[in-house]
């Protein structure tokens, strides 16, 4: 429990490496991911290519500067779903270029490298800048993260919220709304305080180990769980449990008997509405390690210690702090024996 309280001090006051000027001198320029950026002004109309993008300006109270959204795992959050409904989704996954474009966004604010980068899948920066439109990257997926190793990437060092309080300070300078993104950062800053507090109440084991599951390409084969230096693994960090994934990918893909060697306490499996792949079913995934005859003898499926827990919230988000809710939450309910 030493380790959660040294995050809890770690946590607390961190808003002040956020405080903002109160208004915006524009022109702007940001380095962002690895380009320099530019405003004359506030961007007029933008079009989100991933939900952490979407969601970050809608909580920065510029909803009405959307002209479209793209890449959706789960629901929007509640006090969104009217803004939302409003809003054109002109893709559930990847946009095409031209779907982009053909909104004529002054911005393009991106959640993944992978969709707007050297190879993106959507189209690169410059084939962007060519056309007139800034785009930005959420730092989340970017700092301390080698996109160009492909796939989901690899970390060069531990995710922490800090990148997304990065994101929520730079868009609400772009916008010229700085009140609302300190608002913001802390009220997130709060509630991963908050969690990290009450794990720190808990008799938990020294040892305890875990497992993050977002999906698997389909049923039986190797899933795609978490790394050690994502967000996934600053949760488990923060109260204080062993990732028995020791890669720095991002997602890499594990065996089945691996995992169960390794045997972890706690299994958190990914819940959302995407249908990529078989296993993005939650209710697929129970099914399968309560009857696949090496998953059903792990303690976690035995003891019932499994976790659904919001899959955005797996990524680097801010909803990874409600993540860490739902984990402190969960294992507050939780008996491990020894």
């Amino acid at each position: 429990m030493d380790l959660i309280r040294s995050m809890l001090v770690a946590v607390s006051g961190l808003s002040a490496n956020y405080a903002m000027a109160e208004t915006t001198n524009y022109p702007l320029t940001l380095d962002n991911c690895g380009k320099q950026i530019s405003f004359s002004a506030a961007p007029n109309g933008t079009v989100t290519i991933g939900q952490s993008a979407t969601e970050t300006l809608y909580a920065l109270g510029v909803g009405d500067q959307v002209l479209a959204t793209s890449v959706w795992f789960t629901p929007i959050l509640a006090q969104f779903s009217e803004l939302n409904a409003s809003i054109e989704r002109i893709a559930d996954n990847d946009p095409s270029f031209e779907s982009v474009v053909n909104k004529r966004p002054e911005l393009v604010a991106v959640q993944y490298e992978w969709h707007v980068g050297e190879t993106g899948s959507v189209g690169t920066r410059e084939q962007f800048d060519d056309l007139g439109i800034a785009t930005y990257i959420m730092p989340a997926d970017c700092d301390t993260k080698d996109n160009t190793t492909g796939g989901d990437g690899m970390r060069t060092a531990p995710f922490s919220p800090d990148h997304v309080y990065k994101g929520i300070a730079e868009l609400a300078e772009i916008f010229n709304v700085q009140p609302a993104g300190e608002a913001l950062i802390e009220s997130l800053e709060s509630r991963e305080a908050d969690a990290v507090a009450t794990a720190a109440q808990l008799d938990l084991p020294d040892d305890l180990s875990a497992v993050f599951w977002f999906s698997s390409p389909d049923n039986g084969v190797a899933p795609f769980v978490a790394g050690q230096l994502g967000a996934p693994g600053y949760m488990m960090q923060s109260l204080g449990i062993h990732n028995v994934i020791e890669s720095d990918e991002e997602w890499p893909t594990v065996d089945w008997e691996t995992i169960a060697r390794a045997n972890p306490d706690v299994i958190v499996i990914a819940h959302m509405d995407r249908r990529r792949y078989p296993a993005d079913d939650v209710d697929a995934k129970r099914a399968f390690l309560e009857s696949d005859p090496v998953t059903s003898e792990m303690q976690a499926v035995q003891n019932g210690h499994i976790i659904e827990m919001d899959a955005h919230a797996m990524s680097a988000t801010m909803r990874t702090i409600f993540g860490l809710e739902t984990l402190s939450d969960a294992l507050s309910r939780m008996t491990f024996e020894r």
